[in-house]
């Protein structure tokens, strides 16, 4: 606890442990040579293993197959995939050769995977051939007929006009040859381990090098490609860590996607700038699995959006789990209930769980509560600010910090911030102002101990009548209703007060006593919150919709909302 209140909302975090100036590549060789016998992963529905030798001997292998397709420094590799070992391999020997990993979202279609790799110049992609009702292969030979003439390697697509090479990742030989692609076994038996040029190359590399690009789901126009260097997220994944208080004992399950930060610098990195052990359940996320997977591995860390967490608190069988053996893990991806966290610490035994907070933009983290934080301050606040960080709370209209407790957009500064956004410096201009400051575009307030709490998105926060609402507050009050198992506030047009609050509600299933109805919700809010507070319209889902990292889009709640209701902005302006 700081002994002298802030008197604005302004912090910065310790600088004591400095930052790692090593590239990833480098920084993960000295941890081989620490602990070379060591388990480094473990991927549970491939009945994969590997200790940090064998897998820096796959990652070697890998490098080299890659500069053998005539990769160099710089160019940019996609990776379209849900979590498998190839994923990780991908990643630290994309990492070790200078190569810009691309990560891909792998609910991309068509349309979306050709902008993102034409976007960037992917010269090579990796992908799953199929998942669930994806035909990833189906959908790339639909983008690139040409794939069915040409050798592979050798692609030129009209539609694709940088891609030379795609990758299919198989199970060892087994699977049927796709013409025009190399299967990924064969591409990673073309390497050597030994190869001098990947220690040449990763000589002539420096942590300020690029490394990776990921697209922001941004709700209108295109994603942009942020990118991100060695030193952005080797020391974000080496501070979340220490907040975690890792170590090589620890065994963390990650079934958050890989291709977002969570998985790859919360998960993979957290993990490998510790020593500790990599775990992926499952390549989508399943419930069962994860709840199998802590017990069968004696996990000691849990990551997953607060979607998961109820999943796996709700789940039928979730009693029957020794999940003992949990200590810590992260809770972030969009704002966590209270009474989802208290469950969480008191059912799963994750006495020590944190909260971050961050964006993909700043490599993500930039708040995050300790192992030993209150649990007060746990369950309502995203921690303080990082090592080596700082933020600050503006008002978005004049810039100003504003005092302890006042919302502002929440802005922050540091070795985290990305490179910028890929071919595009104008957006870049707009998110990163003259001194720095990466404006994030949510509302939050900073306590006079430098807590934060997010209560909001510009975007998100309601103006009802001209009062300012914040959808998360109304949120948290609802949770506390014993039938209320999620729940999601919108706004939408209003002919008499410009916005009005709509929730989205999922009951909880099997409860004894009368379903719940929106005047019994109605009824729970009466005298307990201001009448302006109270939504005007309920309605009960099954479902939220969501991105496949977990995030609410509460955009397709209100476009559904204003289409059921007939509204519109035109009609409230």
């Amino acid at each position: 606890m700081r002994r002298d209140p802030l008197t604005l909302s302004q912090d910065a975090g310790p600088c004591t442990v400095p930052l790692i100036e090593q590239t990833l590549g480098d920084f993960f060789d000295d941890m081989v040579r620490r602990q070379p016998a060591r388990e480094a992963l473990v991927s549970r529905h491939q009945d994969r293993r590997f200790s940090y030798l064998e897998l820096q001997r796959e990652v070697n292998r890998l490098a080299s197959a890659l500069l053998k397709l005539g990769l160099q420094p710089g160019d940019r590799v996609g990776i379209w995939s849900h979590n498998n070992a190839e994923w990780l391999l991908m990643q630290l020997s994309t990492a070790k050769v200078g190569l810009v990993l691309v990560n891909i979202n792998p609910a991309y279609r068509t349309t979306e995977l050709a902008y993102a790799l034409n976007k960037v110049g992917c010269q090579a992609l990796v992908t799953m051939a199929r998942f669930k009702t994806s035909d990833y292969l189906g959908m790339l030979r639909e983008l690139a007929p040409e794939l069915t003439d040409c050798a592979p390697g050798h692609l030129q697509a009209a539609r694709l006009p940088a891609l030379r090479t795609i990758a299919w990742i198989d199970l060892a030989g087994e699977g049927a040859e796709e013409p025009g692609l190399i299967r990924f076994s064969d591409l990673l038996a073309q390497g050597d381990a030994a190869d001098a040029r990947v220690t040449e190359v990763a000589a002539t590399l420096k942590s300020s090098d690029p490394i990776n690009i990921q697209f922001t789901s941004g709700t209108t126009g295109f994603p942009k490609g942020a990118t991100l260097t060695h030193r952005n997220i080797l020391n974000n994944g080496f501070f979340i860590g220490e907040c975690m208080k890792l170590d090589p004992d620890d065994r963390l399950c990650i079934p958050v996607p890989l291709y977002h930060c969570f998985g790859m610098v919360l998960g993979n990195l957290a993990c490998l700038t510790h020593g500790a052990t990599i775990v992926y359940p499952n390549d989508g996320f399943d419930p069962l699995a994860v709840l199998e997977t802590v017990q069968a591995e004696r996990c000691t860390g849990l990551h997953g959006v607060p979607t998961m967490f109820i999943a796996e608190l709700d789940h039928p069988r979730f009693a029957e789990f020794d999940l003992s053996t949990l200590r810590t893990g992260i809770m972030a991806g969009s704002p966590c209930p209270i009474e989802v966290m208290k469950r969480v610490v008191s059912q799963m035994h994750l006495e020590e769980i944190t909260i971050a907070y961050g964006m993909t933009e700043t490599s993500p983290v930039s708040c995050q509560s300790a192992t030993d934080t209150p649990l007060d301050r746990r369950v309502s606040t995203v921690g303080t600010v990082q090592p080596h960080l700082e933020v600050k709370m503006v008002d978005p209209e004049s810039g100003a910090v504003v005092p302890p407790g006042q919302t502002g957009e929440l802005c922050t500064r540091g070795y985290s911030v990305m490179h910028g956004y890929w071919g595009d410096p104008e957006k870049t201009a707009e998110a990163i102002d003259a001194d720095g400051w990466m404006h994030t575009g949510d509302l939050a307030t900073m306590d006079d101990q430098g807590y934060v709490n997010i209560v909001g998105r510009i975007k998100d926060m309601v103006i009802r009548g001209g009062e300012n609402l914040y959808p998360r507050e109304i949120e948290e009050f609802l949770y506390r209703h014993p039938q209320v198992l999620d729940v999601q506030v919108v706004g939408v047009p209003d002919l008499k007060y410009g916005e009005e609050l709509c929730a989205w509600v999922i009951a909880k299933p099997g409860l004894p006593g009368q379903p719940l109805t929106e005047q019994a919700l109605r009824d729970f809010c009466k005298g307990q919150i201001a009448h302006h507070k109270v939504p005007r319209y309920i309605r009960f889902v099954d479902a939220f919709p969501m991105t496949v990292t977990g995030k609410i889009q509460k955009f397709k709640i209100r476009d559904a909302m204003k289409q059921e209701l007939g509204l519109n902005e035109e009609k409230t302006a």
